[in-house]
Formats: C-alpha cells, sequence, structure tokens
C-alpha cells in the first residue's frame, strides 16, 4: 500500500520534531522552510530548557539517546531572588532544587533532530504560499515558491502539517480574527562567550556572584523588571532581561527588533544602576545582544480542520517565563506521532481529534499560567491580586515563581507512556 504523505509546513524545531515523529509512524514527509538551509555553526540564537519529556522524546529518536548530553548541561536548580541594589540585599524567593531539565543552545538542538532525516525531505528557500482541500477532503495540495528561481511549486499529501509559528499563515486562513496579543514587555537577549578566555575576571565574579550556574537557571527579580542566567555548552552563558514598555513599531513578521548602538548603550546603563555588577559586566561586555518582543495569543478552541493540524508555536504562541515553546513543540509532535500511528490513515480525522483532545486542555492551561507568570514577575496589574514586589512577597506568594507550579508539569500523556 501507498505510504500517507504530510507537508509540513516550517523547518524549526516544531517541524522537524513533527518530520521525525511522522517518520517513525510510518508516514512520508516533505518540509516546506523558507530559510535557505539548516542553520550551522552558532548563529545569534537562544538557550533551550528541557523538559524530563522532551528529554524522553527526543532520546527515543536518536541512535545514540547519549548524544543528548553530549550538547546540554543539567538544570537541577529553579532560583528565583530579589534584587535590591541600594540596599545591596539579594534574598531567595524560591528554590526548587529537583528540577531536572537540560540546557541547550537552539542550534544545537536542532542540528541534533536534524542529524537523524533523510536530507532529501526538505525543500529549502521555499515560501509556503496557500493550500487547497480537495472536495471529498481526502488530500491537501500545497504551493511554495522557489525563492532563488520565483518557480512555484506544487505538492500534494494527506495531511498538512502547520508548523510555521507563532504568525502562522496558515492558522490565519482558518481564524483571521485571532491575533497576536502584546503582553507589554519586551525581552533583551544575549549569549556570552567566553571560550577564548574562560578564567577571565568577568567569569569569575559572576561565578562566585552565582555559585551554582553551569547546574541551575538564575532568576533575579527587582521591581518591576526580572534577569535569567544561565550557562550553555561550549562555554556560553545564555541571558535573558525582561523590561517593560508600550509596543515597538516592527517593520515585516519578525518579532525581532533591530537595536542601535545607542539603544545598546542606554541598556547598558540601565543594567549596571538594576543589577549585581558581576551580571551588568556580563551584559556590557556580550557582542551582538538583540531584543526579542513578547507576545502570545489567547489560547484556541480547536488545533485541526478536515487533513489541517496546528502544531507549536502555531498552535498555542506563549510567553517564555515557563520554557514552554519548545517543550509543547516537541510535545505536540510525539502526541501527533502516536495518534497517527494508533488510527492509520484511513481514520485521520479520528487521529486528529484524539490529538487535540490529548493537547488542547494542557496547552490552554499552560499559555494563561506563563501569561500570569510573566504579568506577576514583572509587577504588571493582575484582576485578582495587587501588583507583586519582589522586596515584600511573602512565601506564598512566591510559589508560583517556580516552573513547577504549571499546570501538568509532571504530566505524561498516557499515549506515550
Amino acid at each position: 500500500m501507498r505510504k500517507p504523505k504530510a507537508i509540513i509546513v516550517g523547518g524549526s524545531i516544531a517541524g522537524i520534531s513533527c518530520a521525525k515523529a511522522l517518520i517513525l509512524a510510518g508516514w512520508d514527509v516533505v518540509v516546506i522552510e523558507k530559510t535557505r538551509g539548516p542553520p550551522t555553526g552558532n548563529p545569534t540564537g537562544a538557550g533551550i530548557a528541557l523538559h524530563p519529556l522532551s528529554q524522553k522524546i527526543v532520546k527515543s529518536w536518536l541512535h545514540q539517546p547519549d548524544l543528548l548530553h553530549n550538547i546540554t548541561l543539567p538544570l537541577t536548580i529553579d532560583q528565583n531572588r530579589a534584587v535590591d541594589r541600594e540596599k545591596n540585599i539579594c534574598r531567595v524567593l524560591a528554590r526548587d532544587e529537583n528540577f531536572n531539565y537540560l540546557q541547550a543552545h537552539w542550534t544545537d538542538l536542532h542540528s541534533l533532530i536534524y542529524n537523524t532525516l533523510p536530507p532529501e525531505i526538505f525543500f529549502w528557500g521555499h515560501l509556503y504560499l496557500t493550500f487547497c482541500i480537495s472536495h471529498d477532503k481526502s488530500t491537501v495540495n500545497v504551493k511554495a515558491k522557489n525563492l532563488k528561481t520565483d518557480e512555484v511549486i506544487d505538492i500534494a499529501g494527506d495531511l498538512l502539517v502547520a508548523a510555521d509559528g507563532s504568525r502562522s499563515s496558515v492558522r490565519q486562513t482558518f481564524l483571521p480574527d485571532s491575533k497576536l496579543r502584546y503582553t507589554g514587555y519586551c525581552a533583551w537577549r544575549g549569549v556570552f562567550d567566553f571560550s577564548e578566555n574562560e578564567n577571565s575576571e568577568t567569569i569569575q565574579a559572576v561565578r562566585k556572584a552565582y555559585p551554582t550556574l553551569g547546574n541551575g537557571v538564575h532568576m533575579d527579580l527587582a521591581s518591576g523588571t526580572y534577569t535569567v542566567l544561565d550557562e550553555l555548552m561550549y562555554k556560553r552563558l545564555n541571558w535573558i532581561w525582561f523590561i517593560s514598555q508600550p509596543e515597538p513599531q516592527l517593520k515585516g513578521d519578525s518579532a525581532t527588533m533591530k537595536v542601535s548602538s545607542d539603544m545598546i548603550k542606554k541598556m547598558h546603563q540601565e543594567a549596571e544602576k538594576i543589577w549585581v555588577p558581576e551580571f551588568a559586566r556580563v551584559i556590557k561586555e556580550t557582542k551582538e545582544p538583540f531584543l526579542n518582543l513578547i507576545y502570545d495569543c489567547d489560547p484556541l478552541t480547536q488545533l485541526y480542520w478536515d487533513n489541517v493540524v496546528l502544531i507549536g508555536d502555531a498552535a498555542h504562541p506563549i510567553t517564555p517565563h515557563c520554557a514552554r515553546s519548545t517543550n509543547m513543540a516537541i510535545a505536540d509532535a510525539a502526541v501527533l506521532g502516536k495518534c497517527l500511528e494508533r488510527w492509520g490513515p484511513e481514520n485521520l480525522h479520528s487521529a486528529l481529534e484524539e490529538h487535540q483532545s490529548v493537547r488542547l486542555p494542557v496547552t490552554t492551561k499552560q499559555v494563561l499560567h506563563s501569561r500570569r507568570v510573566g504579568q506577576i514577575k514583572l509587577g504588571l496589574p493582575t484582576p485578582d491580586r495587587e501588583p507583586f514586589d519582589p522586596n515584600t512577597a511573602s512565601p506564598e506568594d512566591c510559589e508560583i515563581l517556580k516552573q513547577r507550579s504549571l499546570p501538568f508539569f509532571d504530566d505524561v500523556p498516557s499515549i506515550l507512556e
């Protein structure tokens, strides 16, 4: 019998995770991605904290499961503390010493999964244009344009998987009124490479200020702002700094804003006023910091239409406070693969219905929880509580700061057991 065929739009971690899961379920796949080729080296990117379930899934996709540990560092500690530079005080607000995550760089994780896939399934440098479902709803046809030659190609398949990110064009087709919601804040981000001088004064000082660096994720909270600091493999530090500000005007559809030298200089000056000097120095010495605008979306009420399904950020744009975006995408892919394998191609709609019934309750609560955590950590108003002040917060108020407070934190879908 002919193998069923899935067309995946998007070659990021969500898309390639889906490709892997569907191939294991017995499907043929093609992946359409507008970038010219897979990421190489270490371009500007960000750290990813992998949940234990994601670790288990990714290891199941690898011929040598230990390869995951070759590109990651352990995150066994999840710590939040209040920082008051005026009084020169730092106090722990919440600490979890059984966190059990792994920290990876985005490019390293993408490469690890990508290298398990046959390269011929990828249409690099192709821009998704549109799709059409057949009258009997048995097939889907996708048009994409080769960005080098402008040639438009047609690809026919049995299933379209939209893994095209938070600004998903496929989602807009079904939900034209579904809009991204600007959260009211942005995030400066950077990766500090200290591989050429791992015993520099900067590194020695920051390790003294954060003794569990390399074994945990460290969040410092000040009034109306907070930072994240952790270590990556290959002598790199990953940092994020969330700042409330009105929504800037962006050109194009990227959530990353171009920054000027004046903006960077001002950011450095603010860091010296607010944060401990050891961390401010890491920020100042980081090359090419970048600024992300933070958006999410009100949870959707469905994830599939006929033989089209949304996964990853296309299905549930989420804020980064609970380290869920990549973890949700990997879980989406694994659950979809198992549902398709269980039901077979002749029962596609039953498979998509089960996938939706498993994932939608989880992603809905996690999107809303992450939104709430962001509002609390940035001291923004919420309907049911006073703005959070890290300098006066009680231990009870601080429990929500822990990643473990996330709904379904330890949940493993039965289909993946």
